[in-house]
């Protein structure tokens, strides 16, 4: 009777193998030291007196649809044994000859109509840090990207891409790829219990490769999921995560990066323009292409230079499946959406910025995810991003889940991904939106749908903790940048120093002044004295955060019109108000931001799906406008006076804040021994022999005149200069008397080459 071999992999296995079941692949698959009698010469059987134990290297593998699988040294390439196959179902094993110490090898596979080599992704080992990994679960790792996700890795000269993902909960997890047909049994991943990460390093593996993860819960259910650490992804509805490609991009921004390091931000002047890159302007016959980077490098940075901004702010490029969502619903917040083009050309995109001289912010979401199954939600079926209880995690407005804030390895994910995005892009900032929804955890919610804090009361404990370490490691690992928050609240020290109790935060939009300065717009004239206070009542609070006045797109959509259409009365009015507005808010203590379209009154209210409409520029009005807001810029950035001493009440002072019958606004900004004086009169009324305070004797040039007819305006003013008395008014030692135009600013300097002073 013939001796049978002992099988090298045993039955109860290769039914696991074939079901995707076996625990520890890794001590399966691939190469591994046994122990195989070696019989005696004249022995029958193995187990004989005569026979022995001796060391040989076994070698399994899982190929499906594979006939025959050679075992090949990878130093010399020759054939070391063939595997005998288990079944038809891809399962091969064999000795490797009689070597007994492990080395680098390949399979030789044959296939019905191909033969094929490929290295074995089983005889590699973890490359994770231990001490990576802990700092990961400790909520302090600030580079998780630089080991989770997919890493391009030489693991013993070999070409790769190391993926690794947090699944703690996952009884199973596969990367399943369309270079292995998607097959959940072929790259079962190495698990490491005690981090909850599982990790497979692939040989070999071809950029641009779509890739997802297959877990399979703990009540067994198999669901695919996007990588969370992906740097590229796939349009829905595919939604796959993408192999990046081995691209190192020169920068050639380095004396931008070193003065930003010097650049103190709240007494310099901050102009920035919002976009939206979809809807900024589009290309095709009916506008149905959006610019890339590459053209948006020759088109946007331009005009930003032109129209005198300092920064350009990009609304969300985190990928996003949802077009209407506008990237504030964002799946991939490691990868820059595949709309505008690859990651290389958005690097391109912020370098040229930087050349030109602008700065690039970007808004950043962490308030919030979306539910889209490929994402986060329940991502091993646990909840591992969002809380369990829907009183904590669940935004009922936005049907959204919110990021557990007190979970380690989650700070790490939100923390590694704000350095990414500075790090990897070179941004100059983050503008974190929805703030106020991480800070209370009442916000937006009836009594019965939150849950207090530990003290009992509303404000989220955990995600405050997070944003003052969010912000500490930003501001020192990044030293220039602006951290910027929108917090509609008066939540207190949002901008404060955490060391002094505060959030961190370089700035904060200045919400109480939009809503109401918006408000007092939209009222007719006549009714405007009555309320007054919505102009001034700012300046109470303006100096109490670093704030930024910000006329964002969230104005302009949703049923509020366009800022045009918000203000009564006929064209002539709409624009000379706007102007005058305009002319308000760049006088007024603060940073700004406007949305594009509104520097030249785009008329309808913006739509994602298409582009602005610059034809309308072929009209004075939007003209006019367009040139008031360059000359706003440009007063800005060379008028000390407006920045130098923003950020405290020293460069603000009222000459009239109570005229609200006149309906006009005066004061002074200044810094050190330099002033500008304003005049905002915000009704059609002209006012003649208007005396006003000057702060010192001498001629004042009429720096901007809004009612100028190079603007749209009248006409109306004062020839370009005005002389003061020595007559005093409004606690100035100076005055003058002086023609007011119809819903117009003014703005006054004085001549010092003629100065009496």
């Amino acid at each position: 009777m013939p001796i049978m071999p002992i099988p090298l992999i045993a039955p109860s296995d290769i039914e696991a193998l074939l079901a995707a079941n076996y625990v520890d692949i890794f001590a399966l698959l691939g190469m591994h030291p046994i122990e195989v009698a070696s019989m005696a010469k004249g022995s029958k059987t193995p187990k004989t007196p005569g026979a022995s134990m001796v060391k040989r290297l076994v070698v399994r593998c899982f190929l499906p649809g594979a006939q025959r699988v050679e075992l090949i040294a990878a130093q010399d390439g020759r054939k070391v044994a063939e595997l005998t196959p288990y079944g038809d179902q891809g399962v091969f094993a064999g000795l490797a000859g009689r070597r007994v110490n492990p080395f680098a090898y390949r399979f030789r596979v044959h296939y019905p109509f191909s033969v094929e080599e490929r290295s074995d992704p089983y005889q590699y080992a973890s490359q994770l840090s231990e001490e990576a990994l802990y700092l990961f679960s400790e909520g302090r790792q600030e580079q998780a990207y630089r080991f989770m996700g997919a890493n391009w890795r030489e693991v013993d000269g070999v070409n790769g891409v190391q993926f690794c993902v947090w699944a703690p909960n996952a009884k199973r997890v596969s990367l399943v790829h369309d270079g292995i047909d998607w097959d959940g049994r072929r790259q079962v991943m190495r698990h490491h219990p005690a981090n909850g990460v599982w990790e497979i390093f692939i040989p070999e593996m071809k950029a641009l490769t779509h890739y997802k993860y297959e877990i399979v819960t703990q009540e067994g259910e198999r669901v695919l999921k996007a990588d969370p650490f992906g740097r590229a992804m796939q349009g829905a509805p595919g939604n796959a995560s993408i192999v990046p490609p081995q691209l190192d991009y020169a920068w050639q921004d380095k004396s931008w990066l070193a003065k930003r390091v010097k650049q103190a931000w709240h007494a310099e002047p901050v102009s920035i323009y919002e976009v939206h890159l979809g809807s900024w302007r589009r290309q095709g016959e009916s506008g149905e292409h959006y610019l890339s980077y590459i053209q948006l490098i020759d088109e946007l940075i331009p005009y930003v230079v032109e129209m005198g901004y300092t920064h350009v702010q990009l609304m969300p490029l985190s990928e996003y499946p949802f077009d209407g969502s506008w990237g504030y619903q964002p799946v991939g917040l490691y990868a820059p959406t595949h709309r505008f083009g690859q990651p290389h050309e958005l690097k391109a995109f912020v370098d040229a910025c930087h050349q030109a001289g602008i700065g690039v912010i970007l808004d950043w979401v962490a308030a919030h995810f979306p539910k889209d199954p490929h994402g986060l939600m329940r991502f091993d079926g646990s909840c591992l991003y969002e809380h369990q209880d829907p009183r904590q995690g669940e935004h009922p407005d936005w049907d959204t889940l919110i990021y557990n804030y007190g979970r380690g390895e989650v700070q790490s994910y939100l923390l590694s991904n704000a350095h990414y995005w500075l790090q990897e892009f070179h941004l100059d900032g983050l503008r974190l939106d929805a703030v106020s929804s991480m800070l209370y955890l009442d916000y937006s919610r009836e009594p019965h749908q939150w849950l207090p804090n530990v003290h009992g009361g509303r404000e989220n404990l955990d995600a405050i903790a997070f944003l003052q370490d969010l912000n500490t490691r930003l501001y020192q690992g990044f030293p220039g940048i602006m951290m910027i928050a929108e917090e509609s609240t008066a939540w207190p020290g949002v901008t404060k120093r955490v060391e002094e109790g505060g959030l961190g935060f370089g700035f904060k939009w200045n919400m109480g002044w939009m809503n109401d300065s918006l408000s007092y717009l939209s009222r007719d004239p006549i009714y405007r004295s009555h309320h007054h206070n919505e102009l001034t009542f700012s300046l109470m609070y303006c100096f109490t955060e670093q704030f930024i006045l910000a006329l964002s797109h969230d104005e302009v959509v949703h049923g509020k019109g366009s800022l045009l259409h918000k203000i009564p009365g006929d064209d002539w009015q709409k624009f000379a108000t706007l102007r005058a507005y305009l002319g308000f808010m760049w006088g007024h203590p603060g940073k700004k931001l406007l949305f594009m379209g509104d520097d030249f009154a785009q008329r309808d209210e913006w739509d994602h799906q298409r582009s602005l409409d610059w034809h309308l520029l072929a009209y004075a009005p939007h003209q006019g406008m367009q040139h008031w807001v360059k000359d706003l810029n440009n007063l800005y950035r060379q008028s000390v006076a407006l920045y130098g001493d923003d950020h405290h009440g020293e460069g603000f002072r009222w000459l009239d804040c109570d005229n609200a019958s006149a309906g006009v606004l005066s004061f002074i900004r200044q810094s050190g021994n330099k002033q500008l004086v304003f005049i905002v009169n915000m009704t059609p009324e002209v006012y003649r022999e208007f005396r006003i305070g000057l702060p010192r004797p001498g001629d004042y040039r009429e720096r901007l005149n809004s009612d100028s007819h190079y603007y749209g305006g009248s006409d109306v003013g004062n020839q370009g200069m005005i002389h003061s008395e020595p007559l005093a008014y409004q606690g100035q030692a100076q005055s003058a008397c002086i023609s007011v135009p119809p819903l117009a600013c003014l703005v006054l300097e004085l001549d010092e080459s003629v100065s009496c002073d």
